[in-house]
C-alpha cells in the first residue's frame, strides 16, 4: 500500500515518476489522525454487531443461531474486497477510489437506521460489509502517507497494525452507552456519525496520487468473482458452523465444497495467464507460505483475547460490558504501548526478537488465564490481558513488513498477490480462531459435565446436603418435598454446567498458551537455522580460498 511511490508497475510496463515531495512535518499528525479514524470507523462498523448480537437479537425478533448471521453476512463479502481493491486503485485512482468509499460507506450505515427485523438487518450487513472493507485500506494509505519511504515499512507498517488492534476494545467500552441510547439504531447512529467525520478528510487531506494505470481485464474479473464466492462460501460456513454443529446440516458441506472447488478454479484459470490477478505459484513460495503460517498462527492466538476472553465473562460468568470497562482500558492502553514499543523496536532493524518477545508474552498472559474459575474476576486478569494485548501489537508488524518488502521486490502487481495472504489470513484466519475455540469450549464443556454429573448422586452424603441446602429457600413456598428435592436437584445441575463450562473455557485459553510455546519454538529453531545457513554459506568462499 506504500505504492502511492512504488516501484515500476511490471504488468503495465509504465515507468515511475519522480518521488513526491515529503509530508511537511506539521501536517504528519494530521496524517496519522486520519488513518486512526479510517481504522475507528471500519473497526466499529465490523465489531458493533458482532460484540452485542445478545443485545439485540431482541430487537430484530432473531434467536441466537439467526442473529450469528448477521456477522456472516457482514464477513462473506468483506474477506475478499481486498483483493480488488489494490487494482481499483490503480485504475481508477486514489482520489475517486476514497470518495466512492466514503459515500458508499455512509449509505450503509444510513441504512441501519431503518432496520426492523432479521432480514431487512442480514441485508443492510452484507452492504456494510462491501462498503467497510476500503475504509481499511485507506487507513493504511493515510498511514504510510505519513512517513518518508524508508520509514513507510517500518514506522508505519507497524503504526497501522496497532490500529486495527483498537476498535476491538472501544466497541466494548462505547457498547453499554449506545445500547442505552436507541438499541440498534444507537450503535449505527456512532456508525454513521463517524462516516460523517471522515468525509472531509479526503477533501482537506487528499493522498498523493498514484499514475492511473490500465490494470483490470476481462479474466481478473472471473478470477475474482471465483474468489469472492469460495472466500465468501468459507467465511458464512466458519461463521454459523458452531451454532449449527458441523456435521449436522448438509448445505454447510455444500457451501465447503463449493469454496474449495471455486478457489481451486480461480488458481487454475490464473496459472495459465499471461498477467494473471494472483500469482498462485508465488503464494506456494517456501517464503510466502512461512508467512502465511506465521500470520495464522498469529490470528490463534490473538483469537484468545477478541473470541475467548470477550465471551468468557459474558456466557461463563455473567457480566455486562459495562463491568467489564476497567478491563477493556487495559486491553486498549497496552495495545497502544505495544504497537509504540514496536515501532521503536523496528527502527533500529529488529523483527524476529521482536516476535520472540511477543510469544513469550503471550503465551505467559495466556497460561495466567487458564487458571479461570467461576469466582474470577476482571481485576484478576488485569496483567494477562495486559500481556496479551501487548503481545499481539508486538507480532504482527514485523511480518506484515516482511510480506510487503517480498511484494514490491517482485513488482507492484504482485501487492495484489499479498493481499491475498493477507485477507486469508487476518479476516478467515480471524473466523477460524473463533470456530476453533467456540467448537473446542462446547466439546469440552460436554466432557467436563459428564465427568462432574459422574460425582452427582444422592448416594453421597455431600451431594445430599448440597441438594438441601440449595432447596431450602424454596422451603416456605413448597411443601411437597419431592418437588423440593427437584427444585435443588435443578440448581445443582445449573451450577455444575456453570463449573463445566467456566473448565471448558480455561482449557482453551491453555490451548492458547500451547499454540504460542510450540510457535516459539518454531521461530528458535528456525533463527537457528538462519544462522547456520548463513555460516555455512560464509565459510564456503574461505574454504575455496585455501583450496584453489
Amino acid at each position: 500500500m506504500s505504492g502511492e511511490s512504488g516501484p515500476v508497475n511490471a504488468q503495465a510496463n509504465v515507468a515511475v515518476p519522480a518521488a513526491p515531495p515529503p509530508v511537511p512535518h506539521w501536517k504528519v499528525p494530521l496524517y496519522i489522525g486520519a488513518s486512526v479514524m479510517f481504522f475507528l470507523t471500519q473497526g466499529l462498523g465490523l465489531n458493533l454487531a458482532f460484540a452485542n448480537l445478545t443485545q439485540i437479537q431482541g430487537t430484530i425478533a432473531a434467536t441466537t443461531t439467526e442473529s450469528a448471521w448477521l456477522s456472516a453476512a457482514y464477513m462473506a463479502p468483506n474477506v475478499s474486497l481486498a483483493i480488488a481493491l489494490v487494482k481499483i486503485r490503480l485504475q481508477y485512482g486514489v482520489r475517486n477510489f476514497a470518495e466512492v468509499s466514503i459515500l458508499g460507506f455512509l449509505v450503509a450505515s444510513l441504512l441501519n437506521l431503518f432496520v426492523s427485523d432479521l432480514h431487512s438487518a442480514i441485508v443492510v450487513r452484507f452492504l456494510s460489509g462491501i462498503a467497510g472493507a476500503p475504509l481499511s485500506t485507506l487507513g493504511f494509505l493515510y498511514m504510510l502517507e505519513a512517513f518518508e519511504p524508508a520509514k513507510k515499512l517500518t514506522i508505519g507498517v507497524s503504526l497501522a497494525m496497532m490500529n486495527t488492534l483498537l476498535a476491538a476494545p472501544i466497541t466494548r467500552l462505547v457498547s453499554p452507552s449506545l445500547l442505552d441510547y436507541g438499541e440498534w439504531r444507537g450503535l449505527y447512529t456512532l456508525e454513521m456519525a463517524l462516516a460523517l467525520l471522515v468525509m472531509p478528510i479526503i477533501y482537506l487531506l487528499p493522498l498523493t496520487p498514484p499514475p492511473r494505470v490500465k490494470v483490470i481485464v476481462f479474466g481478473d474479473i472471473i478470477v475474482y468473482l471465483l474468489v469472492a464466492i469460495g472466500f465468501g462460501s468459507l467465511a458464512i460456513v466458519l461463521s454459523v458452523g458452531r451454532l449449527y454443529w458441523w456435521l449436522e446440516v448438509p448445505w454447510l458441506g455444500v457451501l465447503l465444497a463449493l469454496s474449495i472447488a471455486t478457489v481451486t478454479l480461480a488458481a487454475v484459470i490464473d496459472l495459465r495467464r499471461p498477467t494473471p490477478l494472483i500469482d498462485v505459484r508465488w503464494l506456494l513460495s517456501p517464503e510466502i507460505l512461512h508467512l502465511t503460517a506465521i500470520l495464522l498462527i498469529f490470528r490463534m492466538i490473538a483469537a484468545e483475547q477478541t473470541s475467548v476472553l470477550m465471551t468468557f465473562y459474558q456466557n461463563a460468568v455473567g457480566l455486562l460490558y459495562d463491568q467489564l470497562a476497567m478491563l477493556y482500558w487495559i486491553i486498549l492502553a497496552f495495545s497502544i504501548i505495544g504497537g509504540l514499543i514496536c515501532t521503536v523496536l523496528m527502527s533500529y532493524g529488529l523483527s524476529w526478537q521482536i516476535q520472540f518477545v511477543a510469544l513469550v508474552m503471550m503465551a505467559i498472559g495466556s497460561f495466567m488465564d487458564a487458571q479461570v474459575t467461576t469466582l474470577t474476576r476482571p481485576e484478576e486478569m488485569y496483567l494477562s490481558q495486559a500481556l496479551v494485548a501487548a503481545g499481539a501489537a508486538l507480532f504482527l508488524p514485523p511480518s506484515m513488513s516482511a510480506g510487503f518488502k517480498a511484494a514490491f521486490a517482485k513488482g507492484a502487481p504482485y501487492l495484489v498477490t499479498f493481499f491475498v495472504v493477507f485477507t486469508f489470513t487476518q479476516s478467515i484466519g480471524g473466523l477460524i480462531g473463533s470456530a476453533f475455540y467456540g467448537t473446542l469450549i462446547i466439546i469440552r464443556e460436554k466432557f467436563h459435565s459428564a465427568v462432574l454429573t459422574e460425582r452427582v448422586l444422592l448416594m453421597y452424603p455431600h451431594v445430599a446436603e448440597r441438594v438441601s441446602q440449595l432447596s431450602a429457600s424454596y422451603g416456605r413456598v413448597i411443601g411437597d418435598s419431592a418437588l423440593l428435592k427437584g427444585e435443588g436437584l435443578a440448581l445443582l445441575a445449573a451450577q455444575v454446567t456453570r463449573e463445566a463450562n467456566t473448565l471448558a473455557y480455561g482449557d482453551a485459553f491453555f490451548v492458547a498458551g500451547v499454540i504460542a510455546v510450540v510457535s516459539l519454538v518454531a521461530l528458535s529453531l528456525h533463527v537457528f537455522y538462519r544462522f547456520i545457513k548463513a555460516r555455512l554459506a560464509d565459510s564456503r568462499p574461505q574454504a575455496v580460498a585455501s583450496n584453489p
